[in-house]
């Protein structure tokens, strides 16, 4: 079997043809395309028979038995118990192994950073976090160098050969941040200048995937959360500012820019006029509403998961948001035709929950004529969610199925705003 890792992560348009999407191919020109389709199965579905592998893929009784023997000796798939009362003979389910591979995502926002070592199921084996008044390049680039290295210390030299990569989530534009977070425009313009990525690769040895923080929050949960059950919806991350992403037909959409699902930006006509949806339905806006009642707004950056206090201020918030939420959503559905609307954040699940059925509820004072009613659902990775999606992008380009992946003809969007 051909090494997945030694597939070019762009490959050709050429080899799409004779290969029907969401089938398998049984011509050895297709290279590891197979091998990805069978290990994206069971990732979606859970274990799986070798029979039940073939039937879903397309692929040959004879095909599939030799991909799922390749992978299972490579350490990505682990052999079940063998499963009895069934007719004919008893079959022996195929799951991923957690061990079989492994991937580090950064994550970098306005107030902290924070890199994780997930393993092939999205589980983090290992986490670091900085804490900074604003981001500066040289500070973060040497506490992610730092921190991998420690991580890599921990594990054995089998673990360390199996991490695919290094995902690099960051805001599009950071250096466009300097008047909100209030850094010295000069050091947030050193964001613009090519080298970051390319210190990290350098020194870890270790290939480098940058990406739009929002769509990096839609990629995990594509990867590892509700992506197993939904093949398309919108996602709306809500952090310093609000972002989003966009899958469609179990793809993650990136947009000509890699900035696809900037819903932050999006126009939300209110009472009083005209704004953004960042403007309502952000931890910025919600620090602000704290900072007016004389309130610390520490705490949401410190305990993200954690927000014992200000019940007032943060029902206030909850009650603007859903509202700036719900007109999002009607617009979005109203040009995608997509049923589900995933919200998430850097927020513990308790504030989610109550923000999620705030939307629905404001939803059903919307008109709604001529719309299919979205169905908002609460997002299941969390506060981790870019830092975790960072991580799942080497694991999409070493391992997994992924339409831009495998059949991107040229070179793919920087998030950054330059070519590194």
């Amino acid at each position: 079997m051909e090494p997945l890792d030694n597939v070019h992560p762009f490959t050709p348009a050429t080899a799409k043809r004779g290969v029907k999407r969401g089938g398998g191919s049984n011509q050895m020109r297709v290279g590891a395309y197979n091998e990805r389709l069978v290990l994206s199965l069971v990732r979606r579905r859970g274990a799986m028979s070798k029979s039940e592998i073939a039937r879903h893929s397309g692929l040959s009784a004879q095909t599939a038995s030799v991909i799922v023997r390749a992978l299972e000796d490579n350490g990505l798939l682990l052999r079940g118990e063998r499963q009895r009362g069934g007719v004919g003979q008893p079959s022996v389910p195929m799951r991923i192994n957690p061990r079989g591979a492994f991937s580090i995502g950064l994550k970098i926002g306005r107030g902290s950073a924070d890199v994780v070592l997930i393993d092939f199921v999205g589980r983090v084996v290992d986490r670091a976090r900085l804490v900074f008044e604003y981001p500066r390049p040289d500070d973060i680039k040497s506490f992610a160098i730092t921190s991998i290295s420690q991580f890599r210390s921990r594990l054995t030299a089998d673990q360390d050969a199996r991490i695919a990569g290094i995902g690099i989530s960051v805001p599009f534009e950071l250096w466009k941040w300097a008047v909100k977070v209030g850094g010295p425009a000069d050091e947030m313009e050193q964001w613009q200048q090519p080298g970051f990525m390319d210190g990290i690769e350098t020194a870890t040895g270790l290939p480098v995937h940058p990406i739009n923080d929002a769509t990096s929050a839609c990629g995990a949960e594509l990867v590892f959360g509700l992506g197993r059950e939904l093949s398309d919806f919108i996602y709306i991350f809500i952090g310093t500012f609000a972002g989003g992403g966009l899958v469609l037909n179990d793809t993650l959409f990136r947009g000509r820019t890699g900035n696809a699902g900037a819903l932050g930006s999006l126009p939300v006509p209110l009472s009083g006029g005209s704004s953004q949806l960042g403007d309502h339905a952000s931890l910025f806006e919600l620090e602000r509403m704290l900072v007016d009642r004389g309130l610390d707004p520490a705490a949401i950056w410190a305990k993200p998961d954690d927000w014992g206090g200000a019940r007032d201020v943060i029902r206030r918030w909850i009650e603007r948001a859903a509202e700036a939420l719900a007109v999002a959503a009607i617009s979005c559905c109203a040009v995608l035709d997509v049923r589900h609307v995933v919200i998430d954040g850097a927020f513990p699940p308790a504030i989610r929950a109550r923000l999620v059925q705030a939307v629905d509820q404001a939803l059903d004072r919307l008109d709604l004529s001529g719309i299919a009613r979205p169905e908002p659902r609460s997002g299941t990775i969390g506060p981790d969610a870019r830092a975790i999606g960072g991580a799942s992008q080497p694991l999409l380009h070493r391992y997994l199925l992924d339409r831009d992946v495998l059949f991107s003809p040229g070179e793919t969007a920087q998030p950054w705003g330059y070519s590194p």
